[in-house]
């Protein structure tokens, strides 16, 4: 299994500054939290781990860089896109995994990595042209694209997605994209649902995708609540922020 970076290493980089030494230890917990999840499920690989860093200043995600996060996610355009622009010379990813309109993906386009969460055939068609769009005056790379399936019974009345049953159409609309990737699914378990069974059943929708889309194996499922039951199902990409950065700090 390959570990996270050491503790002691994190800590190096923090001193001095009591947010990043906070920042570390939340980290290093969070991290051991997942080798253990790992360890426990068989599992010789780890999970990408994206920090969710909403609500929070650019100088944290300044600071996880520090501290070897690579990935972090976000899910307002507004938000993203000035972090982003502010931190242009920090080597992160950005991930955008919030419901998205149609007309914010041309500024998706321009720092997203990936987005989480297509749910519609329109939005895959407007990811399409803007991604073309930035292609040519930037020469960016292809855009990542996770479809948020809906784990509720009632698909999309809660936390966003799209029904399973859409999931194969959604795919195919993905795949045959110039300039987007299938990549798999992404999913948010219920509220007050059990983790296992939403996480088992996402399972099942990822192994329905890859029998059409072999390469379509990307899971990204589980929270700082429920990681333990993500890595179980096979997640490969876990998003967390409360743990790791703490309650959204006061505004005004």
């Amino acid at each position: 299994m390959t570990s996270f970076e050491d503790g002691d290493e994190q800590r190096e980089e923090s001193v001095g500054d009591p947010r990043a030494a906070e920042l570390a230890d939340r980290l290093g917990l969070v991290r051991q939290r997942i080798e253990s999840a790992a360890r426990a499920a068989g599992r010789s690989d780890l999970p990408t781990l994206m920090v969710v860093t909403k609500f929070h200043p650019a100088d944290d995600v300044r600071r996880l860089a520090a501290l070897g996060v690579r990935d972090v996610g976000e899910n307002r355009d507004q938000e993203a896109a000035a972090k982003s622009a502010e931190l242009s010379g920090v080597d992160v990813r950005w991930h955008f995994i919030g419901q998205l309109q149609s007309n914010k993906a041309k500024s998706v386009a321009k720092y997203a990595a990936s987005v989480q969460s297509v749910d519609r055939p329109q939005l895959v068609q407007a990811l399409a042209k803007a991604v073309a769009r930035e292609k040519d005056a930037t020469g960016r790379s292809d855009l990542d694209c996770f479809i948020q399936v809906s784990l509720d019974h009632d698909a999309g009345a809660h936390r966003g997605g799209a029904s399973p049953s859409d999931v194969e159409m959604l795919g195919e609309k993905i795949e045959s994209a110039d300039g987007l990737v299938l990549s798999g699914l992404m999913a948010v378990a219920p509220l007050g649902a059990d983790p296992d069974a939403a996480f088992e059943r996402l399972a099942g929708i990822s192994e329905a995708l890859r029998a059409l889309h072999p390469a379509a194996g990307g899971i990204s499922a589980g929270m700082s609540q429920d990681l333990e039951a993500a890595v179980r199902f096979g997640a490969t990409h876990l998003r967390i922020g409360s743990d790791i950065l703490g309650s959204r700090p006061a505004v005004g």
